[in-house]
């Protein structure tokens, strides 16, 4: 019989951590006189309420999780803190329904960055932090989860990154402690940065603060409806593109960095594919707004830089309505919205070392092919593959390709049209924000789509956010038998 009272007790104490997260909108909001501070303050009572109740009714001396309950702690996380986090959402004055509410937030907390919300630019400075700070905890989230959590339960091939992590896995707990610290403390110390560097080149405060937030995270939640675009400032993009950019890279490096090895990142080939298929993508669409579009190479560079860096790493921040552009454009960005970052990062997508292993296990074969007898070994990182890493990745790609046929024909089922269900259904699972079309994308938002279309996407975001296997092994009879 699998024992839930741990995997309660831990969603208890984070839904406490979340409430006390909801008092910073709460108190903005009071400060700068707007009434929706009453509405943080109810949310925050419910949430601590249910919290202390999940605790005090929890509590256990069994500290060590099974394989099992690691699975379903991870799933009820990403799920119970959106369905609370939407509180704010559902009483405030923009007046959603919960089904509204619970994409945004699940949007917020995956670090989607897709909205439903219209009109962004008056809304209460409360609700635009509350979002700013769900991308942010979600992108927090994340980078410690597959470098403590995925790389244990072995799920599409993260079990690589269990040596990286750790010296010596007898000493996984006391060495998780105090990595998660260092990499917090680095991930505070980013985003403030940004948002001082936001804020000198002529964001307010509270924009600065945002956009530094949902930037680190790879979110891109904005405080405008027309997103960065809203700004028309040059100075803002490159900031805002630099801080996509380095949201993608894996922030174990950034510790290593900072425990004096500087050459790490540079030596890492995961980073190095990273940065030549984003370099790739920027110059082969700025090429093509030059060339077809009749840019300025400079405005070329520069809208094709931001929105590639954009899309490839999940974040879905937007300085033009992309869809407007050619086809091949379009195309480019299309597939690199799959793409994603480095493992380990905030960003989303199929990530790039899976791309490695696909490549290293493809290049093997071809080789078998030429020599049968041959003995051929696959590596990554200049280190040998261990067995069952490619198999684990060739199973996710599967599992991606048809999760996404799957959802894309669910939403067809519901009315939308070709190009908003695949493009929604691929942005969902790669958790990047707009789609492509007038209806979902970078001009549109969600807000027109069914209901029962933003919980499939909700759904897809959970299924993204948690590398497939977290999720869809829950729906497995033996896991709840054995």
């Amino acid at each position: 019989m699998l024992d839930l009272r741990p995997v309660a007790l831990i969603n208890g104490v984070l839904l406490c951590i979340l409430a006390a997260g909801m008092i910073i909108p709460g108190a903005v909001d009071a400060m700068m006189g707007n009434g929706d501070w009453r509405v943080f303050a109810t949310s925050a009572m419910v949430t601590l309420f249910i919290g202390l109740a999940l605790v005090f009714t929890c509590r256990t001396d069994i500290v060590r999780l099974t394989i099992r309950q690691a699975f379903l702690l991870t799933t009820l996380i990403w799920v119970i803190l959106p369905a609370f986090a939407a509180l704010p959402f559902a009483f405030s004055e923009l007046d959603l329904d919960y089904a509204d509410a619970f994409f945004e937030a699940m949007s917020g907390i995956t670090t989607t960055g897709a909205t439903v919300i219209v009109g962004l630019d008056v809304s209460p400075p409360g609700l635009l932090l509350w979002r700013g700070i769900l991308q942010w905890l979600g992108g927090i989230g994340i980078i410690i989860m597959a470098l403590t959590v995925l790389p244990m339960l072995r799920v599409g091939g993260m079990q690589m990154f269990k040596v990286e992590a750790f010296e010596a896995q007898e000493k996984v707990l006391p060495r998780a402690t105090s990595l998660a610290s260092a990499l917090v403390g680095i991930y505070v110390l980013l985003t403030a940065l940004w948002a001082m560097m936001l804020w000198m080149v002529g964001m307010t405060s509270l924009e600065a603060v945002v956009h530094a937030m949902t930037t680190i995270a790879t979110g891109g939640y904005s405080t405008a409806d027309a997103s960065v675009g809203y700004f028309q400032s040059w100075r803002i993009d490159v900031i805002i593109t630099l801080g996509m950019v380095v949201g993608g890279i894996p922030f174990l490096l950034y510790f290593q960095v900072a425990r004096g090895k500087p050459l790490s990142i540079i030596r890492d080939t995961q980073v190095r594919w990273y940065l030549m298929t984003l370099g790739l993508g920027i110059l082969s669409v700025a090429a093509w707004l030059w060339w077809d579009g009749g840019m300025h190479p400079a405005q070329a560079l520069r809208y094709a830089s931001f929105n590639v860096t954009s899309v490839m790493t999940g974040t879905g921040f937007a300085t033009a309505d992309y869809w407007q552009w050619s086809g091949v454009a379009v195309s480019v960005m299309f597939c690199l919205m799959f793409v994603g970052g480095c493992a380990g990062s905030t960003s989303c997508g199929i990530k790039i070392f899976r791309f490695q292993i696909l490549a290293a296990t493809a290049r093997i074969q071809l080789l078998r092919l030429l020599q049968p007898h041959g003995v051929f070994i696959p590596y990554y990182n200049k280190r040998p593959i261990e067995d069952g890493v490619a198999e684990s990745v060739m199973a996710f790609f599967f599992l991606y390709g048809l999760c996404t046929a799957l959802l894309t024909i669910a939403l067809g089922a519901l009315g939308l049209d070709f190009v908003t269900a695949l493009s929604g259904a691929a942005t969902a699972i790669s958790n990047v924000g707009p789609g492509l079309g007038e209806i979902i994308g970078p001009a549109g938002n969600f807000s027109s789509l069914p209901d029962a279309a933003k919980w499939l996407l909700s759904l897809g975001m959970l299924l993204g956010r948690l590398e497939l296997f977290t999720v869809l092994v829950l729906i497995m009879p033996r896991f709840w038998r054995g």
